[in-house]
């Protein structure tokens, strides 16, 4: 398949973009910069130019391709707005295609909010933080579009080699600083490996029938501190761990952090059981980060 990929140079796009051309499909990147470029390039796809803020400039690219999976956010104030343009472009463009266009629209774990000791699957009611509320309205309207095939997939904490959720600890590790834990030491986080995930990605976009909504996590809920004490044991590390509360966190890090705080555990049987999706990281113990 031709997919356009957007995010194809961040944490969970670069495994994306690299598992798609392992598997044979025709990648399109969207590159800001000429480093992105050579990025895309480098994983073996095509750079797009072009910026997310502005889709307009870049959106006729959807005659060319039979997919879309969006993994892409500016992480900034705008960072909503930017979104809810992104998705208005390509479900107008979407409108005069002469084949439905397969969309895989990415949420997350934290639109779920705390769960607690209740495992959420796909049906819970949603209860996102205040950062990505405009999240839920999105795809929801990809959900609903004429001329698509839309999916939403919702990872949990995504981590791999570089660290990705496991980098703030890993950077005191290597500062010989006390490990920063947000919330506390029996805050749940549902994991998964970003090439396990990027699997996930990979069987939804071959399976257009699949619709709806898919959480992705290999484990539903690992304590923090389960994290923290491995990542010492590994590196030796014996300076500690400090617990910072939410209120701490959110004047330190703004209203974004409040996402490690939460209480979390989440099923991803659905997706297991309608496409065999098994993790090859099945615990993150096995994994090198």
């Amino acid at each position: 398949m031709r997919v356009l990929l957007l995010g194809a140079t961040g944490s969970i796009g670069t495994a994306i973009a690299r598992g798609l051309v392992q598997n044979g499909h025709a990648v399109t990147g969207l590159a800001r910069s000429a480093k992105s470029a050579d990025t895309i390039a480098a994983l073996g796809g095509t750079p797009l130019c072009g910026d997310l803020r502005h889709p307009c400039e870049w959106s006729g690219v959807l005659h060319k391709v039979d997919a879309v999976i969006h993994t892409a956010a500016t992480f900034d104030s705008d960072m909503g707005e930017t979104d809810r343009k992104v998705v208005t472009e390509l479900l107008k463009q979407a409108k005069d295609r002469s084949a439905p266009l397969r969309f895989l629209y990415t949420g997350g774990c934290w639109l779920y909010g705390t769960t607690g000791n209740r495992i959420a699957d796909e049906t819970k009611v949603k209860r996102p933080i205040d950062s990505f509320k405009w999240m839920v309205e999105q795809g929801q309207r990809v959900l609903a579009a004429d001329g698509v095939s839309g999916a939403i997939v919702h990872p949990g904490m995504v981590y791999h080699e570089e660290g990705g959720a496991f980098a703030r600890f890993l950077e005191a590790v290597r500062a010989n600083e006390p490990i920063e834990v947000w919330g506390g030491l029996n805050t749940r986080w549902p994991l998964v490996h970003r090439d396990d995930l990027a699997q996930a990605y990979l069987a939804l976009l071959e399976r257009p029938e699949l619709t709806g909504e898919f959480n992705v996590c290999a484990q539903s809920g690992v304590p923090v501190s389960q994290i923290i004490a491995e990542i010492a044991q590994r590196s030796g590390h014996v300076s500690g761990y400090v617990v910072r509360t939410l209120k701490y966190v959110l004047c330190k890090h703004g209203a974004m952090a409040e996402g490690p705080t939460l209480d979390q555990q989440m099923s991803a049987e659905k997706i297991r059981q309608l496409i065999g999706w098994e993790p090859e990281h099945g615990c993150f113990t096995t994994a090198t980060f």
